[in-house]
């Protein structure tokens, strides 16, 4: 046997609203099973209905078993309410009708039916709650007319009010509890979205620290260690015949080592410092006023590095200042460690409001089928593209290999 539930016409919140027998139903803890709660309206309608039936009040029959298992008929139905509701509520009507036929003492028509009117209600069925309530009223009245048994006054006045009235209550209140349960379905997935959103979110903001953070660690420390390599490879090969050059090299990567760490210490700083304003620290780190000492690094390492920079930091935003610098850091590294050359430009100008920077060698270019980069130039392109701008790569003019970058000189407030 297939459930008459009716199809969901809210989503599958209002579907989720639907009682379904062996589930909680959404009653908290301490609260009575769906079944005991039917269990014990059935027992009450049909103890209500037995009393009734006893007191044998009208009716030219007298009651005897079958008018006693109508009433219990009408109580076990209940037991199905949930699942069945439309069921219930055909079988209740057609019960009623039965009942009368045999002429036992009358039993009212609310007792029997209102329960099955709310079921219907309560599983979203306001129609046949409607219906089902408009049939037994119309058929119960005309019949009572029709007998003249009781004055019309009476059972147009009093009982067509009592009973539209327990009809009406009892569909009004089966729509209000389940209008609370989907409320209460909608703010719980409400609740489990917005739960989500911010997880997604708080996910988010520590994958871009984690990749910001990797990217200072990249420019700080992988070009220090970048310059200490070759002065390392330079202090070996004089090593017995230049102690003057192991002497300078050595220097070189002392020196090299400070500055790391130094940096590497601001940026602990910087990153310590959440909520502060940064601005002037992180341009004092990292600012194309400092590329003159990059510059004096390389020409050390022995590259060849020409400069032509037109920007001053007073013209560009704090982040898009140190933006700048690590993109030309970071290719004057891949210069030293991968290309090969012996000489190498730098420019940097601002035009119609958009940094322009350039880094061009006379190297060996880009490998086939590359780009000539690793993290290294995904990093940079990741840097710049966060702060609006573009970046290519990719053979110089004259050869060798060339990193363009343009940047909104101001960001946005």
């Amino acid at each position: 046997m297939t459930a008459d539930r009716p199809a969901p016409t809210l989503g599958t919140v209002e579907e989720a609203a639907a009682p379904v027998p062996g589930a909680r139903d959404g009653r908290g803890a301490g609260q009575a099973p769906p079944w005991v709660v039917d269990a014990l309206l059935g027992t009450a309608v049909a103890l209500a209905l037995a009393l009734v039936i006893a007191i044998g009040v009208g009716g030219t029959r007298r009651p005897d078993l079958v008018a006693y298992l109508f009433a219990a008929g009408f109580g076990a139905l209940l037991l199905l309410r949930r699942r069945l509701p439309r069921t219930v509520l055909v079988l209740s009507v057609l019960g009623v009708f039965a009942y009368y036929t045999r002429d036992y003492p009358p039993i009212g028509v609310a007792v029997p039916v209102v329960p099955a009117l709310y079921s219907v209600a309560e599983a979203g069925l306001l129609r046949w709650s409607v219906g089902g309530g408009l049939v037994v009223f119309v058929v119960s009245l005309f019949f009572r007319l029709r007998d003249g048994e009781e004055a019309v006054g009476f059972l147009l006045g009093y009982e067509t009010v009592s009973n539209l009235a327990l009809f009406a209550a009892a569909t009004a209140l089966g729509a209000s509890v389940r209008g609370r349960r989907i409320q209460a379905l909608q703010q719980a997935e409400i609740a489990r979205l917005t739960g989500d959103q911010l997880a997604r979110e708080a996910a988010s903001r520590l994958q871009g620290e984690r990749e910001r953070i990797s990217r200072e660690l990249h420019d700080t420390v992988g070009h220090t260690l970048s310059v200490i390599s070759l002065q390392a490879g330079v202090a070996a090969e004089a090593v017995g015949r230049d102690e003057r050059a192991v002497a300078e090299a050595l220097e070189r990567i002392g020196t090299a080592s400070r500055q790391s760490l130094g940096e590497l210490r601001s940026m602990v700083r910087l990153l310590r410092s959440a909520g502060e304003d940064t601005a002037d620290e992180s341009r004092g780190v990292r600012s194309l006023a400092g590329l003159q000492e990059l510059v004096d690094s390389a020409r050390r390492a022995g590259l060849e590095v020409t400069t032509a920079v037109g920007a001053s930091p007073a013209e560009l935003s704090a982040p898009v200042d140190a933006a700048a610098y690590r993109v030309v850091q970071e290719a004057i590294t891949n210069v030293l460690r991968h290309a090969g050359a012996t000489r190498a430009s730098v420019t940097a100008e601002v035009r119609e409001g958009r940094l322009e920077l350039s880094v061009t060698d006379d190297g060996r270019g880009a490998p086939p089928g590359g780009t000539g980069g690793g993290y290294g130039l995904a990093g940079m392109a990741e840097r710049v593209r966060l702060l609006g701008g573009s970046l290519t790569t990719g053979p110089g003019p004259a050869g060798g290999f060339r990193v363009q970058a343009s940047l909104p000189a101001r960001l946005s407030p």
